[in-house]
């Protein structure tokens, strides 16, 4: 398999991220692969690649490049985020879009794997920039979703307001009302939960696994990296379950540690409602403020690096191993480099991938789908219920496979090796191997 691999591999050397993700996947579970799904699941179904013109400000055309990457439809129509950030290129698509077709069928929703986005960037533009370039962007997209087809959802730089243009241009050329987008405002057919979906589904597999080691998460000592969306209802799940966060960072703030808990309320209206960062969360409640990789220095029993890839290496993972770590939980896809993972793997840390850990954001997104073919509204209490129970039929399902390979507690193998079956056996089911 790893032949197979290489000669993939060699014919796009410079892809490093889709390489990493590719050969820790088959790495993780070469034993139980076949030859002709392999090839099949490396390559996309359909990556679409366009011009995104727009006028900015100050009339002047700016030009940017735009992706899908669609990379199965075996369990259903295809679904991932979209990501505006000026690292996007196809490298970091690819990787995601394949991450996301097995992070999606270990949900088991009826949902396929893509990504896509752009390298345009929103922060310091205006809102009608934003607006401009969204419509302009949509402008070619629109061809190539639908609700029964690709429904895209928000990703890095892509919130609410994104989303909410990118939908209203797609409703103008269409002319169709429809649950084409998730992650939608409320007023637009949104799903309530489901901005905390991905930070609360992210404790609820973790709790279920301190569960499974017959552990309890109050007053356990919490660290996680990232103050968006994802870290902040991580942190406020887990300290309503009496876990203590006691350090997190961001990049532009640093890192903030308070040994008694830190206030996960006020943090969220210092990030989300004031538009402020965790500098501005240190000098409001005094404490101290170090540089943004300082949190792996600080002692805990869980870390949640929920961020961004490749975050946390091999020389970080060894400080929290020192210090007494006992489980790590990807809220980011893949914060953990290639080496770094093969470390945690032989230390007595339990580690959750986030192909697993984080799939309360798509789960949620699979919720706001139903939602929409019903032309209903669901209460908050419903989706967060119905996220817990897919969480943790998650963690049931890949520990129990973990076991049947006689690897327990290995949820490398015990996810990878589940979502590939099930992707696999779709696959032949339809006749395309």
């Amino acid at each position: 398999m790893n032949q197979v691999l290489k000669k993939f591999h060699e014919k796009n050397p410079h892809e490093t991220q889709f390489i990493n993700t590719t050969q820790e996947f088959v790495d993780s579970i070469e034993a139980y692969l076949d030859e002709a799904t392999l090839k099949m699941i490396l390559q996309a179904e359909r990556i679409i690649t366009f011009r995104v013109p727009w006028v900015d400000d100050q009339n002047n055309l700016q030009v940017n490049t735009g992706y899908r990457v669609q990379h199965s439809s075996a369990l259903g129509p295809y679904k991932g985020g979209l990501r505006f950030h000026d690292s996007v290129d196809l490298d970091v698509l690819k990787f995601l879009a394949f991450e996301q077709t097995f992070k999606n069928a270990l949900t088991n929703l009826p949902l396929g794997g893509a990504k896509g986005g752009s390298d345009f960037h929103p922060r310091g533009k205006s809102n009608q920039e934003i607006m401009r370039f969204c419509q302009s962007f949509m402008n070619e997209l629109y061809k190539y979703i639908g609700n029964t087809t690709d429904i895209p959802a928000g990703d890095i730089g892509v919130g609410n307001r994104e989303i909410g243009y990118m939908y209203g241009q797609y409703k103008r050329l269409t002319g169709s009302y429809e649950g084409v987008f998730t992650g939608k405002d409320l007023l637009i057919g949104g799903a309530k939960g489901r901005m905390q979906a991905t930070g609360f589904g992210l404790i609820y597999i973790t709790n279920a696994l301190l569960e499974k080691r017959k552990l309890d998460i109050k007053n356990k000592k919490v660290i996680i990296s990232g103050a968006g969306k994802v870290g902040l209802y991580a942190a406020l799940k887990a300290t309503e379950l009496g876990a203590k966060v006691i350090a997190m960072n961001d990049f532009s703030g640093g890192t903030v540690v308070d040994e008694s808990g830190l206030n996960i309320e006020a943090m969220i209206d210092i990030k989300q409602n004031q538009g402020g960062s965790l500098k501005d969360y240190a000098v409001k409640f005094n404490v101290p403020l170090y540089e943004t990789e300082y949190i792996w220095n600080v002692p805990c029993d869980i870390a949640l690096p929920c961020a961004t890839q490749n975050e946390l290496d091999e020389t970080q993972l060894e400080i929290l191993i020192k210090n007494g770590c006992q489980v790590i939980a990807e809220g980011a896809n893949k914060p953990l480099t290639n080496e770094a993972v093969k470390r945690v793997l032989n230390s007595k840390i339990d580690y959750l991938p986030g192909k697993a850990a984080n799939a309360g954001g798509v789960a949620t997104s699979g919720i706001e789908m139903m939602q929409n073919a019903q032309m209903d509204v669901f209460e908050f209490d419903y989706v967060d219920k119905r996220l817990k129970i897919i969480m943790e039929n998650i963690f049931e399902s890949i520990h129990q496979k973990s076991i049947d390979v006689n690897q327990p507690f290995n949820y490398v193998v015990g996810a990878n090796l589940l979502a590939y079956e099930r992707v696999r056996d779709a696959i032949k089911l339809q006749g395309a191997v």
